[in-house]
């Protein structure tokens, strides 16, 4: 047993050399931040040489990666991982090949799910039971989260509960964990004060710890001092061994190797820069916001979602809105690109599953999502299409819990040409792939539970407005210099429900 102290000291290539042929790994991180890069990749050199550590189980719950090579993209080798939890797998996409290919047991649960399933493993529990996933693709009804033949049902079930349906997503031990933190103080507790996110090291910590398993903590730095035990994210007794990353592999996101104004509060002298130009973004952007109101807690998704923020800031309303990101960021401004997951000038960060947790409860006033696919039932689809597995991340917690959510994309993609003129829409060229359906290929948010909870749900393209209606999908707004029935009603596979039928406000806004 170790005694009491900083745990040893060692490289990544020895930190690789403690994990087991057929152990369970469980990975931190959103996107880059947070992410122990140089674990994964020391991972990936030991496989390549001596073809170990081989059939992995992985664990994930946020999308770790950069689309290419870093992240989780280093464990996507057939041979490596013959099972894989995760929740976002869009920025690994060779992890997706293989679940593609049928070359491993391939599972996609919502990302809140996970995190908080690594605290009721921590916590002994039988696993996880909540009501998120429910009449999604997640619900063993509709293939319990399963991403092809090759993965065995069973991981989640439904149950009942006091008159109520559950799904009970179940537990299992965990052997190893790879975290990361700013640093380790001479006790060995972790501190992340130089760090965009908190994500869940702590309940990986205490899974891994209690599975009896080992905990590897990458840092950037040892520091002599014991950290103030209030800032201590991970105390030492749980963590085995500390490896220390090369600059290099502890950038602080995987678009940045540090930006301070991600672990700083926002002062009157801080600068803000919000831009967005003209176009079809903005279009999109300005009818999304207008369902903005005083007061609201917000959750704004990756993508054209992302564009809400400066229209908002625009408009001066990010002083009567909170913008929060699933990651734990609350209050400031959503960044983008691959250092999504990090805010400027947050008001507080806090760990990931507490954020799921609000989320979950109801927490959220307003949420803009996007959307891949959208039927005549109101469902979406942003995981899984024939080629690629881009899995929901967060999706389903916030979508389905959100009070009002507003789905926001273009109502074509491939090639569209449309221009944002001064007081109306022209459509050059159509985009070859149509969004809107007959049938989505995956139900990541389902119309018919939200109607049964009595959501507000909107969707908005730069083209028209729709707003889900107990008999499917209502056509409320139409785009000024859009012609109804042949930029719209003939582009779909359904009628949808016509009543009164508004034209928008120049430049997207409501009428």
């Amino acid at each position: 047993m170790r005694t009491r102290g900083r745990a040893p000291i060692v490289s990544a290539k020895q930190a690789a050399l403690l994990i087991e042929n057929g152990q369970t790994v469980v990975s931190g991180g959103f996107v880059g931040a947070a992410h122990p890069e140089a674990l994964t990749a020391a991972i990936e050199r030991r496989f390549e040489i001596a073809r170990e550590p081989n059939d992995l189980t992985l664990v994930f719950a946020a999308g770790q990666g950069d689309g290419q090579r870093r992240g989780l993209n280093h464990l996507a080798h057939e041979g490596l991982v013959r099972r894989v939890i995760g929740g976002h797998w869009g920025l690994a996409p060779n992890l997706g090949k293989l679940a593609l290919a049928d070359r491993v047991e391939a599972y996609n649960f919502p990302q809140g799910v996970i995190c908080q399933l690594l605290r009721d493993i921590a916590a002994g529990r039988p696993g996880c039971i909540t009501q998120v996933g429910l009449d999604t693709f997640v619900d063993p009804k509709l293939g319990g989260g399963r991403l092809n033949d090759s993965s065995p049902p069973g991981l989640v079930e439904r149950v009942e509960l006091g008159g109520q349906e559950f799904l009970w997503f179940k537990s299992f031990p965990i052997h190893v964990g790879l975290i990361r933190a700013t640093a380790a103080d001479r006790l060995g507790n972790l501190v992340m004060d130089r760090e965009a996110v908190i994500g869940e090291v702590l309940p990986i910590a205490q899974a891994v710890h209690n599975s009896g398993g080992k905990v590897i903590a990458q840092v950037a730095e040892l520091r002599d001092n014991a950290a103030a035990p209030q800032h201590v994210r991970v105390p030492g007794v749980l963590v085995d061994r500390i490896v220390v990353a090369e600059p290099h592999a502890h950038d602080q996101t995987f678009e940045e190797a540090f930006n301070e104004t991600y672990c700083q509060s926002k002062t009157d002298a801080s600068p803000t820069s919000l831009v967005m130009p003209q176009g079809i973004r903005r279009w999109i952007a300005e009818r999304s916001c207008d369902e903005l109101r005083a007061g609201d807690i917000v959750n704004l998704g990756i993508g054209l979602p992302e564009a809400i923020a400066p229209v908002a800031a625009s408009r001066g309303l990010l002083d009567q809105v909170t913008l929060t990101l699933e990651s734990g960021p609350i209050g400031g401004i959503p960044a983008g690109g691959l250092s999504f997951g990090a805010a400027t000038y947050p008001e507080a960060v806090i760990d990931q599953p507490a954020q799921f947790d609000f989320y979950d409860g109801g927490g959220l006033d307003f949420a803009a999502l996007g959307a891949a696919q959208v039927d005549a039932c109101g469902n979406v689809n942003v995981s899984r299409f024939s080629n690629r597995v881009a899995g929901v991340g967060g999706f389903v917690n916030i979508s389905q819990n959100a009070k009002r959510v507003v789905f926001c994309g273009t109502f074509t993609t491939g090639g569209a040409e449309i221009e944002a003129e001064q007081d109306r829409l022209v459509i050059r060229k159509e985009g070859r792939v149509a969004k809107f359906v007959a049938q989505v290929e995956h139900v990541s948010f389902s119309g018919r539970y939200a109607r049964q909870r009595g959501q507000d749900v909107l969707y908005v393209t730069e083209r028209a407005v729709f707003r889900l209606h107990d008999e499917g999908l209502e056509l409320i707004e139409v785009a000024p210099g859009v012609d109804l029935q042949q930029d719209v009603l003939d582009r779909l596979p359904f009628a949808p429900i016509m009543r009164q039928v508004k034209t928008m406000n120049a430049h997207g806004r409501s009428p």
